[in-house]
């Protein structure tokens, strides 16, 4: 895959898609073959900082203690202090919190608590704080980077289907800047994979409410004929 051709595929799906009154998001979606997802040295498990914003707000919350409250209500979007973690740890309220933010922030001498507290909710849904993407922090961290880095950070990942599919932008970017976060995306996961371009199988880009472009397709169907 190189920018040419994802600049293309992005551009069919903008042609084909329908206009609506809300700012659809492009997803890049790749297909994975030649991988046995039960064993752990096959499964795909990346966070990507993409080089430009994901075109939407990410909302980050922070689970933390004394040492960073004054800081993380500062920085992040909404805050939970570990003494009110027995307030909200019931299985409804969790639910709420885990679906309302894309990521977690939490200190790291209070995992253990945060993990009693929300781990059964927030791992089926792929929230717990990650030291992979620097979600679990010293008390005396600096907050103020590491949100600005989740900004443009996604998650790959393909554990039990052999699909990924992250955000890489939204319709009223340029496309050149999808067309990077895409690229970036890509050579992440190729590098996350046992065989690399070979576990490949195909790759498409979508709108939130379009068909699904596949990338290749619009510059191998010109070339075909100008044979």
């Amino acid at each position: 895959m190189d920018k040419e051709q994802i600049n293309a595929a992005i551009a069919k799906a903008k042609d084909i898609s329908d206009k609506r009154n809300f700012r659809q998001s492009f997803d890049l979606i790749i297909n994975l073959r030649g991988l046995d997802l039960k064993k752990p040295e096959h499964q795909v498990d990346v966070f990507v900082t993409l080089p430009h914003s994901r075109g939407k707000k990410v909302k980050v919350c922070a689970l933390v203690a004394a040492e960073l409250a004054e800081q993380a209500k500062n920085v992040c979007d909404s805050v939970i202090m570990s003494d009110d973690f027995e307030r909200h740890k019931g299985k409804k309220e969790a639910k709420k919190i885990a679906n309302s933010f894309d990521f977690f922030i939490a200190q790291a001498n209070i995992m253990p608590k945060v993990a009693t507290s929300f781990g059964r909710i927030f791992g089926t849904r792929g929230k717990m704080p990650n030291p992979k993407s620097g979600n679990v922090v010293a008390p005396n961290a600096n907050l103020r980077p590491l949100y600005e880095k989740l900004q443009r950070t996604v998650r790959a990942n393909a554990k039990t289907a052999p699909l990924i599919q992250v955000p890489i932008g939204t319709e009223d970017m340029n496309a050149s800047d999808i067309a990077e976060n895409a690229l970036t995306v890509y050579n992440s996961v190729i590098h996350a994979l046992p065989n690399e371009k070979h576990n490949i199988k195909d790759i498409y880009v979508k709108l939130t409410m379009g068909k699904p472009v596949k990338v290749g397709e619009k510059l191998e169907i010109e070339k075909e004929a100008n044979k």
